[in-house]
Formats: C-alpha cells, sequence, structure tokens
C-alpha cells in the first residue's frame, strides 16, 4: 500500500479571479433573465381604454358640417383633426384650425379632456370642438 500525495498548488489570485468571472456571470444572467421576461406592466399602460381606430363626429358650422377625426389606440389618443376642412371655412371661421391645434396640444400631453385651458378669444369654438371629440371618444371606448 503505497500511498503517494499529491501536492496541489492554488494561486490565491486565480481563485479570485474565478469567484469574480463566476459572479459576474451569475449577475449577467439575472439581468438577461428580467430583461427579457414577459413582466407586468403598470396598470396605466395595461388599461384598455379605447378600442383601437379612427373615430369621427360630425360638428356643424352654419350648415356645414365638419367632421372631427380622433385616432386612438388601445390606452392613448395619437391624433386630433377636421376630416374635411375646406377653404370656405378657413375663410368664414379663420380661428377653427389653430383652436384644433391647440385643444390636440393639450389633449396629447394630457391624455385627458379635464383642466383644458381655452383660448380667450375662442372660448365658444373651443367648448363646441371639445364636444365634438368627447362625441368620438364615446365610441371609442372599451365596453367592459
Amino acid at each position: 500500500m503505497s500511498s503517494r500525495t499529491k501536492i496541489v498548488v492554488l494561486h490565491m489570485k486565480e481563485i479570485i479571479y474565478t469567484v469574480v468571472f463566476a459572479i459576474l456571470a451569475i449577475l449577467l444572467i439575472l439581468l438577461l433573465i428580467f430583461m427579457f421576461s414577459p413582466g407586468k406592466k403598470s396598470a396605466v399602460d395595461t388599461e384598455a381604454r379605447y378600442t383601437p381606430g379612427v373615430y369621427t363626429s360630425t360638428l356643424t358650422l352654419n350648415n356645414t358640417a365638419l367632421e372631427v377625426e380622433v385616432t386612438v389606440d388601445e390606452s392613448h389618443i395619437n391624433s386630433i383633426r377636421f376630416a374635411n376642412l375646406d377653404d370656405t371655412i378657413t375663410t368664414m371661421y379663420p380661428l377653427i384650425q389653430p383652436t384644433i391645434e391647440d385643444l390636440a396640444e393639450q389633449i396629447y400631453q394630457t391624455q385627458s379632456l379635464e383642466n383644458i385651458q381655452y383660448d380667450e378669444e375662442t372660448p365658444y369654438t373651443s367648448q363646441i370642438i371639445v364636444n365634438a371629440i368627447q362625441e368620438a371618444l364615446k365610441k371609442a371606448e372599451t365596453t367592459r
């Protein structure tokens, strides 16, 4: 029975490098799992408020019908514009296009029709346009 003793020499530097690289590999794997796993989104993002599409509402000015066109996705208002605005309407009502653009910017920022600031020059026109937008959004709302 001869037993030969084997002596293994480990350098402390090699052990430290191995441990550090193992820890970095584990952290990288965990990072990739958390980044690419299907996680929960916030309640605001996942809540489907609208059925995606383009919805219109009719606005009548001096026996001329204007269509307010609202484009939405599941949770955002993406576009608000007049669908059939012609030169006669813009000549008769020169502030109607700037008014809808101002209202649309406010609505894009807040994604709501609440607390909208009306322009001092066109408060009634603004209110009529907001009512038309609200009517189009009622068509777009999802039923639960």
